[in-house]
C-alpha cells in the first residue's frame, strides 16, 4: 500500500467508526483523562496541518487560526492551547465544521502526496497516520466511557470481538539467557523502542492465557477488594478514596455481575478476559494467586511464543527511557520523552488497536490508577 493509499485508508476509518454516533455525542467529556469525539477528529486533522502542510507547502493557508489553539493537545512548542479538562466546554466549531476541516486538510494531503515530499516529510506523515491510529483506538476507550455513563447504557455499531480464554492453565518456559530488546527493523517504530541493548533475564514461567472474568470473580468473592495485604499503599488508597470493589464498568444486578459494552449493558461472559483493570488491581490479583506481572523486557521476549492482541496487558515495569534515547528537535520530541516518569508499561495490542499498529517492541504507557482503556491481565510464576 503506497503512503497515499495508507493516508486514505487511515482517514476514512476514522469517520466510518463514528458514523454511528449523535450528534450530541461528539462534544461530551464525562472526565479529565476522557477527550470528545469531535476533540479527536480535529486534533488528528491538526496534526497534518501543524506539521506537514504548514512546514512544507508552501502559500498553504490554514482552514481556521483558531483551531491551532483549539485542537493542540500537549505540544508546547506548538504555541498554546485549550487545556485538557476543558475539551468538552466547546460546543463550537460545530461538529460539521470539524467535518469540514478533515475534508479541507485531507484535499490539500492528497495533493501534496501526489508530488516527491522528501525524507523528512514522509517520516512526519508515517507519524501522523499512527498517532491517528492511536487516536482512533482512543476514541473507543472515550466513547465507551461517555455512553458507558449514560443512564440507558446505549449500544453502538461496532466490530470489537473477543475470544474466549482458554480453561488450560498452561505456563511456558522462558530460559535463562541475555537477550536483545528494542525495535531492530527498519520499519516504523516510536522512538521510546529505539536503543537496542542487551537484558539478563532468571528463568519465568509466564501464563499463555489471560485472566478471565470467571478468574477474576473469584477474586471478588474472596474479599480482594477488602484485604489490604494484597495492595500496593497508593493503590489501597486508590480503591478506597474511589469505591472501587469491581473493575470498570461492572454492576452487580440480583446478583448477577453485568457490565457495560459497546453492543449494551449484558452479564459478564466469564469465560472473556478480564478487561478495563487498572495496574493497582492488576497486582493484588496477581498477589492474591501468589504470582506476579511480567517485566516489559520478559513480555517481549515471551510474545513470539503467546497468542495476544485481546488486551493491553500491564507490566511491572515503569516507563523509562531506553539507553542512549534521544528526543527530536521541537514539538515531535515531546511525542513520548516527557512522560517518563509516573507510568507504568502496557504491552501487546487490544481489539480496538488498528491492525499492523502494534508490535512485539511496542511500548504503552499509562498511569497505574487507569482504567478506562482496554487492559488486561497476564500472570508470571
Amino acid at each position: 500500500m503506497s503512503l497515499k493509499e495508507q493516508f486514505i485508508h487511515t482517514r476514512e476509518r476514522f469517520k466510518q467508526i463514528s458514523t454511528s454516533l449523535l450528534v450530541e455525542d461528539y462534544s461530551v467529556q464525562p472526565a479529565v483523562f476522557v477527550s470528545p469525539p469531535k476533540w479527536h477528529l480535529a486534533h488528528s486533522t491538526w496534526f497534518f496541518e501543524q506539521f506537514v502542510l504548514t512546514n512544507f507547502v508552501a502559500d498553504y493557508q490554514v482552514f481556521d487560526e483558531d483551531f491551532a489553539y483549539l485542537f493542540n493537545s500537549y505540544y508546547n512548542n506548538a504555541g498554546d492551547r485549550v487545556l485538557r479538562p476543558n475539551r468538552g466546554l466547546m460546543t463550537r466549531p460545530s461538529v460539521a465544521a470539524v467535518f469540514e476541516y478533515r475534508d479541507y486538510v485531507d484535499a490539500q494531503m492528497l495533493k501534496f502526496l501526489d508530488g516527491d515530499i522528501g525524507k523528512e516529510a514522509e517520516d512526519i506523515v508515517i507519524l501522523g497516520i499512527n498517532h491517528e491510529q492511536q487516536h482512533q483506538e482512543l476514541f473507543y476507550y472515550d466513547i465507551k466511557y461517555i455512553l458507558g455513563n449514560q443512564p440507558t447504557f446505549p449500544a453502538i455499531t461496532n466490530d470489537l470481538k473477543f475470544t474466549p480464554v482458554s480453561e488450560s492453565s498452561e505456563f511456558l518456559t522462558i530460559p535463562e539467557g541475555i537477550y536483545t530488546i528494542g525495535h531492530q527493523s527498519p520499519s516504523f517504530c516510536y522512538d521510546n523502542e529505539q536503543g537496542v541493548h542487551k537484558v539478563f533475564l532468571q528463568e519465568f514461567q509466564i501464563s499463555e492465557n489471560l485472566v478471565s472474568n470467571a478468574d477474576y470473580i473469584a477474586f471478588i468473592e474472596a474479599g480482594g477488594y477488602q484485604d489490604f495485604n494484597l495492595w500496593h499503599a497508593e493503590g489501597w488508597d486508590f480503591i478506597q478514596e474511589e469505591h472501587i470493589s469491581a473493575p470498570l464498568y461492572w454492576h452487580k444486578v440480583d446478583g448477577v455481575w453485568h457490565t457495560y459494552t459497546l453492543d449494551g449493558f449484558k452479564p459478564v461472559e466469564e469465560n472473556e478476559p478480564v478487561m478495563h483493570i487498572s495496574f493497582y488491581e492488576a497486582f493484588a490479583y496477581a498477589e492474591w494467586k501468589g504470582m506476579r506481572l511480567p517485566t516489559e523486557f520478559e513480555w517481549e521476549v515471551a510474545s513470539g511464543h503467546l497468542a495476544w492482541g485481546q488486551l493491553w496487558e500491564w507490566t511491572y515495569s515503569a516507563y523509562l527511557p531506553y539507553p542512549n534515547f534521544t528526543k527530536a528537535e521541537g514539538a515531535l520530541g515531546e511525542y513520548n520523552g516527557k512522560f517518563m516518569i509516573n507510568q507504568m508499561v502496557l504491552r501487546g495490542a487490544s481489539v480496538a488497536t488498528v491492525f499492523g499498529h502494534s508490535r512485539p517492541t511496542y511500548r504503552n504507557f499509562f498511569h497505574p490508577s487507569m482504567r478506562w482503556q482496554f487492559s488486561g491481565i497476564r500472570l508470571v510464576k
